[in-house]
């Protein structure tokens, strides 16, 4: 197990919660104008309630420079404040080798995010840069949440006994797990084709996006979802939290009902499985 698998799991254990906070911040959605200050109170107000955020390098770009810098900013402001919370880099960087290189230096040792995802659409040699940060979790982009991802991620491939893509990249990376800091992201969308992942890579961690917004299926996938041995996964919600209310002077305490109402839900579940934290 790598030191940053190990440390997701005792901050789960620590906070009693399975929840993962995406930061999507929206300029037609946000009840502020300020990126950080947005962010600052989603973060104060729920951060008692979640093992881990998740930044989406896309959201915090399409503001150029300044989006770039408030992310600086609220990287900052989490390690001096809350620096139990698990933070995880969403931009999906994947090319060739040489490229990644640099992909992995920027998250990991420019931001200094604990986590990141990554699209492995370009094979093993485009993910080891990213493993050999051995302190850092990967995030393997598997089965995504959208409804045009069967297009591609469920083509059967002949050569596999007729296996789809998505099961195929799974069985690859429990192959290519040698450094233990591996994981994968699979949709709360597709819940039967998380149960399938599932049985193919036992322990690796799971992230799971889709809740809230797109309308995931929640019990099914903490159910289908849980690692054999230990929890393993991250059920993450975006939209549904951080924009639980519009109002200037309530965004944060309604974004911290939403989340303690999800973690809720998650322990009642967990508790119904017996694999509760207690």
């Amino acid at each position: 197990m790598s030191k940053s698998v190990d440390r997701l799991q005792k901050i789960s254990a620590i906070k009693e919660s399975l929840v993962c906070i995406g930061l999507d911040p929206d300029p037609q959605k946000m009840p502020c104008s300020d990126i950080f200050g947005f962010c600052k109170t989603i973060i104060d107000s729920t951060q008692n309630l979640t093992a881990a955020y998740k930044p989406n390098m896309g959201f915090f770009e399409a503001f150029g420079i300044d989006g770039l810098r408030s992310l600086e900013k609220v990287i900052g402001y989490v390690r001096a404040n809350y620096s139990d919370v698990f933070l995880i880099g969403d931009g999906k960087r994947g090319d060739i080798g040489s490229t990644s290189g640099k992909y992995a230096q920027a998250m990991f040792d420019i931001w200094d995010f604990d986590a990141i995802t990554v699209n492995v659409f370009s094979g093993f040699d485009s993910l080891e840069p990213f493993l050999k940060y051995s302190d850092r979790g990967v995030f393997v982009w598997c089965k995504s949440s959208n409804p045009d991802g069967y297009q591609l991620q469920d083509l059967k491939i002949s050569g596999r006994d007729g296996r789809k893509v998505f099961e195929i990249i799974a069985e690859y990376c429990v192959e290519w797990n040698s450094y233990g800091n591996l994981g994968l992201v699979v949709g709360a969308t597709y819940p039967e084709e998380l149960g399938t992942i599932r049985k193919i890579a036992p322990e690796l961690p799971i992230l799971v996006p889709g809740i809230g917004s797109q309308a995931g299926d929640l019990e099914n996938s903490v159910k289908l979802g849980l690692g054999e041995e230990t929890h393993n996964l991250l059920i993450s919600s975006s939209r549904g939290i951080i924009y639980a209310s519009d109002e200037p002077s309530t965004y944060g305490d309604k974004a911290a009902e939403e989340c303690s109402m999800l973690r809720d839900k998650i322990n009642n579940i967990l508790t119904s499985l017996d694999r509760s934290f207690i």
